[in-house]
């Protein structure tokens, strides 16, 4: 008797590769319609099918080849929402769309480095078990707090996606800021602590998203209390608008002499800057600011995104 993902594959291939109807498939199969349905419902949510969508329309003319063009970004998604979506659901939308791509973006042999928070967290529950070999996964940032020194929900985040692709998983169990920058240059001389820095650098592709104290949807950052209020207050002073694997950058991208950086566990952002496979993944019209930023400082290649907080942002820059 075949097994289920076998007959799934089965009857995958004459929908899809035959264009049969679930009814044809039943009769040559001597299945019911509801139990192909199902096979390819099952098909689908395994990862036995991947399904790509090419958009004939003219780059230039959509908000894809707007983003594209005026930010010299690689690759961009932009995922349609209804009018009246609120900013949870926009977020929703976007995880599922990320979760279903990182299957074909995460490769046999490959360091993929993963920065915590609410985005990502959205996008590990929705993700498609497809098992690749030789993954490796390393934590970008501490999550850390002075209470609590390895954070559940940073650790959780990690290991589903280490379960999903059966890939080995690196975390950084190290507070996401420091007291004292000292602190933090010491401990980076520790070979247990460089080989997670060197990891990071190393890594083939990079999974994160931009956190804002603006965020209708907190970022966890913000939500967790990791900042306290003179922390804030700092930010503030210094023109921050968002941060990316806890490190701080202001509305024209920059990051340099930004004092909680100094203490932050997230890699310099230069390691975002104009590189090849570091993918951003942002929802929510309250992020806008923080995207307009981090994109003008150039922090990232591909770009997964919302269309309502695509068009605030063009806005922002004249564009649209």
């Amino acid at each position: 008797m075949q097994n289920q993902d076998d007959l799934a594959v089965q009857v995958a291939r004459l929908y899809y590769y035959q264009n049969l109807t679930t009814e044809k498939i039943a009769e040559e199969l001597g299945l019911s319609r509801p139990k192909v349905s199902r096979l390819l419902t099952h098909a689908k949510k395994n990862g036995l099918v991947e399904i790509r969508i090419h958009d004939p329309r003219e780059p230039t003319r959509t908000l894809e080849g707007l983003l594209r063009e005026h930010f010299q970004l690689e690759r961009v998604h932009v995922i349609p929402t209804p009018e009246n979506a609120n900013e949870a659901e926009c977020m929703r939308r976007v995880a599922m769309y990320a979760a279903n791509h990182m299957g074909m973006l995460i490769q046999p042999g490959m360091t993929v480095g993963i920065a915590w928070g609410t985005t990502l967290n959205a996008v590990s529950q929705h993700l498609i078990p497809k098992p690749i070999p030789g993954v490796t996964l390393v934590q970008l940032n501490g999550s850390g707090t002075p209470t609590n020194f390895m954070s559940d929900h940073a650790l959780g985040l990690l290991q589903r996606f280490g379960d999903n692709y059966q890939a080995s998983v690196n975390p950084f169990p190290i507070p996401a800021f420091f007291d004292y920058s000292e602190t933090k240059q010491a401990l980076w001389r520790e070979r247990s602590i460089r080989r997670v820095l060197d990891l990071q650098q190393q890594a083939d592709l990079l999974l994160y998203s931009i956190g804002s104290a603006k965020a209708s949807v907190l970022s966890y950052v913000y939500a967790a209390n990791y900042l306290d209020p003179q922390d804030l207050k700092d930010m503030q002073q210094m023109n921050v608008v968002g941060d990316i694997a806890t490190v701080f950058f202001r509305e024209d991208g920059s990051f340099d002499g930004i004092p909680l950086n100094d203490r932050a566990s997230g890699p310099d952002l230069s390691l975002f800057k104009n590189r090849k496979g570091a993918v951003c993944i942002v929802a929510g019209e309250s992020k806008a600011l923080a995207l307009w930023g981090a994109l003008r400082g150039r922090l990232m290649s591909e770009l997964i995104v919302d269309d309502k907080t695509v068009r605030k942002v063009l806005g922002y820059g004249g564009v649209v």
